[in-house]
């Protein structure tokens, strides 16, 4: 493989892995390279980025490398969270925000798998939104982040704490009923934000 071709897989591999990011190892495993070699194109990419002038980084956290915006860019990331035109919940954010509240703490890939679709762009929008948070990492192969909704979430719809979330006619801990889930959720939000199902999953 060429080293190209290499550093162009890891930034997607990167992308892919969102928050929870990968360890050289895990790079080296999947493009089946020596660690190594791994590691070189991995160093490069960050010095690529850098020597660029790029809007992203690669950065390293808790050993696991992952992409991440600019600090001296943080301001302009505010404005567009914070900005009127969205201040509205999208379907798919909507659907995803169900899912942490009636299954957390919940990973991202337990979200998509429940959904059928990515999801991270729908969980970085319920963060910005501080509607969801990160509650701690689960004990499986590379200590994925687990979600859970906020006091801002409580606040938002209206509820004293998660035993009054709207109750599904026959809710069942383990079952895919995502449907059902979001309307409830829907229909507590509905008094309370203004809902638009322009925004893509």
């Amino acid at each position: 493989m060429e080293f190209k071709t290499l550093k162009s897989i890891i930034e997607g591999l990167l992308f892919l892995s969102g928050d929870e990011g990968l360890s050289v190892r895990q790079i080296a495993e999947i493009t089946e390279q020596r660690p190594d070699i791994a590691g070189k194109a991995l160093q490069e990419l960050k010095e690529d980025y850098v020597s660029q002038e790029r809007g992203l980084q690669v950065v390293q956290i808790a050993g696991n490398y992952r992409l991440a915006t600019l600090p001296d860019h943080a301001p302009y990331f505010e404005r567009l969270a914070y900005s009127p035109s969205r201040a509205s919940l999208s379907q798919a954010a909507l659907e995803t925000l169900a899912i942490v509240a009636y299954r957390q703490p919940i990973t991202r890939v337990e979200i998509e798998e429940i959904r059928g679709v990515k999801s991270e762009r729908a969980i970085h929008t319920l963060n910005n939104k501080d509607l969801i948070h990160e509650v701690g990492r689960a004990e499986a192969v590379g200590r994925p982040i687990l979600y859970g909704t906020t006091k801002s979430f409580l606040e938002s719809f209206g509820l004293a704490d998660l035993k009054e979330l709207p109750e599904p006619s026959n809710f069942d801990a383990s079952s895919d009923d995502l449907e059902e889930e979001t309307q409830l959720l829907f229909s507590k939000l509905d008094s309370q934000m203004t809902f638009d199902d322009t925004e893509p999953a």
